[in-house]
């Protein structure tokens, strides 16, 4: 349910593109699908466009590889899992001691009074050239997955802080949600948005403009809790892409953002990022404009959660428009991420 584009197409972390973890070892997402083996599981859903059908991953190699990646994350399904969910979650702590990633991330940036208070990474992970990025903050306000899907999602939000952003658009959204819930045998919390979008970006500099192709979703756990994740299609969803002139592709390797409550009015985030920019530009070029961006979507974040009035503004409103189906989906784009 969302994509990312240009440079700030770096650092637009959207959800969108390929979770194919085509490395030594390790089985893509998509793989089950690829290679045709039987199963039972559903393994596609309608769109709301006629004759259209979204390719589904396997949700378990999905959020297995998510929660290597993120001790949130893997904190807020285990426990959902287990039933064995409090009133609140305590955050980084206690991901990082019970929940903690086996992978050595090296620290880049690490301020407690920041709004983005640690950044990780590892180099050219999975050898894909590029290296990933762990992005973390806590956040006072209201725990509402659905407002932060705008940063990634919705065009005038992305515009606040990311310059490049040209297009960002839902362009096949999933007929129902249940097929989803069904397909992961709700394993997962309950999906609250699925879809494919389209992200375009403007050239900067020496970088001409970017263009991304992503499944999207949008999972809501039984805590408060929710994660965003996004894969990007490879060449077979080509015919997906709106008929216009094609721009160099970027590639979301791997898309997660998940939001844990710690208390009722504060919540954790944690933002893995592995985007992939395509071209030639090497990642010290890259790489800092990426980490800018997201810092921009973090500070939008902070200004708006912790404003009461907007807040409480923006969830009546959801409110309102609970029993219109296309509430959330007229105002969101599953695109790509800053």
């Amino acid at each position: 349910m969302f994509a990312t584009n240009s440079l700030s197409s770096c650092a637009t972390i959207l959800l969108t593109i390929t979770f194919h973890l085509n490395m030594q070892g390790e089985t893509s997402a998509f793989s089950v699908l690829q290679d045709n083996q039987a199963t039972s599981r559903q393994r596609s859903v309608p769109s709301s466009v006629p004759n259209v059908q979204i390719e589904l991953p396997d949700f378990d190699v999905l959020f297995d590889n998510i929660r290597e990646l993120s001790p949130l994350t893997n904190m807020m399904i285990s426990e959902c899992q287990n039933s064995s969910v409090g009133e609140y979650h305590h955050g980084f702590a206690v991901a990082d001691e019970m929940y903690a990633s086996p992978l050595k991330w090296k620290r880049v940036e690490s301020n407690k009074n920041a709004v983005v208070k640690q950044i990780d990474k590892i180099d050219n992970f999975k050898d894909r050239g590029c290296p990933i990025f762990r992005f973390r903050s806590s956040l006072e306000g209201p725990c509402v997955g659905m407002k932060f899907v705008e940063y990634i999602m919705d065009f005038e939000e992305r515009s606040l802080y990311d310059p490049q952003i040209e297009v960002v658009e839902q362009r096949y959204p999933a007929y129902d949600m249940a097929s989803a819930n069904i397909a992961m045998d709700f394993k997962y919390g309950e999906t609250q948005l699925l879809g494919i979008g389209y992200t375009k970006t403007k050239p900067f500099l020496v970088v001409d403009g970017r263009e991304q192709l992503t499944l999207c979703g949008v999972q809501q756990f039984s805590n408060g809790g929710c994660n965003i994740w996004g894969i990007e299609l490879d060449e077979r969803h080509n015919h997906l892409f709106p008929d216009c002139e094609r721009h160099v592709r970027a590639t979301s390797h791997v898309l997660s953002i998940t939001l844990v409550p710690t208390g009722r009015n504060s919540f954790d985030v944690e933002y893995v990022l592995q985007l992939e920019v395509g071209g030639n530009l090497p990642n010290f070029i890259t790489t800092p404009i990426m980490i800018d961006t997201v810092k921009a979507m973090f500070k939008q974040a902070k200004s708006q959660y912790s404003n009461e009035k907007y807040m409480t503004h923006w969830i009546n409103s959801a409110r309102k428009n609970q029993t219109n189906d296309e509430m959330i989906k007229e105002r969101l784009g599953l695109l790509m991420t800053p």
